[in-house]
């Protein structure tokens, strides 16, 4: 059973969010939320697998509120969708930066919105098309990475940071098996290596250390150089 806290400053929206979740067979709905810190209060409370959370909410907004959640360690086993009517640049980023781990419009058909929910649930990233385009977008604008990753980080083997790269470039699991010519089990197995020595929640931050550290750009590769396809 998938458990969902829905947030959303709009009682009509939360409502038809709720019906749309219990109707769902493996879908349960454990509270609603009207404000950023009732969130945080009822994600406390119900350690939810996924919050769907609105940005603008009053007394705390979804970015804050997410940023609470996410750093929490009570709580750290919940993921955030973001779910807004505005698909602006510094939602995006704020968002992902905070620790949400997917990002959706409020227009995602009803069944996308479904599965997006058990792809987080899953462990999984999520990013809607035009949020990955303005996330690219954003990171176009910063001329130089604000995270300097090393040649060689301590602990980060080359087929790693390969792996590391095309996920920021957006290729799934089974796109990077095979582009690597690896199996979809040696692919997980790099993915989660990658979470733990990098220290991120998921595949959408690692899409974020990708970018950050230079290792992809808005015209493609940077550092391509410094990638082998010989690496284990």
């Amino acid at each position: 059973m998938i458990r969902v806290l829905i947030a959303d400053d709009q009682a009509l929206l939360r409502g038809s969010f709720r019906l749309l979740v219990d109707s769902t067979p493996d879908f349960t709905t454990v509270g609603e939320a009207g404000t950023g810190v009732e969130a945080v209060a009822l994600t406390t409370e119900h350690r939810p697998d996924v919050v769907l959370m609105d940005v603008r909410m009053p007394e705390m907004d979804g970015i804050e509120a997410t940023r609470r959640i996410c750093g929490d360690p009570a709580t750290a086993g919940t993921r955030v969708v973001i779910l807004t009517t505005f698909d602006l640049d510094e939602y995006v980023y704020g968002a992902l930066r905070a620790g949400a781990s997917g990002f959706l419009l409020k227009d995602t058909p009803p069944a996308d919105l479904l599965a997006g929910i058990r792809v987080v649930a899953a462990g999984e990233g999520l990013l809607a098309p035009t949020v990955t385009r303005r996330l690219i977008d954003e990171f176009a604008r910063r001329p130089e990475p604000t995270r300097p990753l090393p040649r060689r980080p301590e602990g980060v083997t080359d087929r790693e940071r390969e792996v590391l790269t095309l996920i920021g470039r957006g290729l799934s699991n089974a796109e990077l098996a095979g582009h690597l010519g690896l199996s979809l089990a040696t692919v997980k197995t790099h993915v989660g290596r990658l979470l733990t020595k990098l220290a991120v929640r998921d595949r959408a931050q690692l899409v974020i250390v990708a970018y950050e550290t230079g290792l992809v750009g808005p015209g493609g590769l940077r550092w391509a150089d410094h990638l082998s396809e010989k690496s284990p």
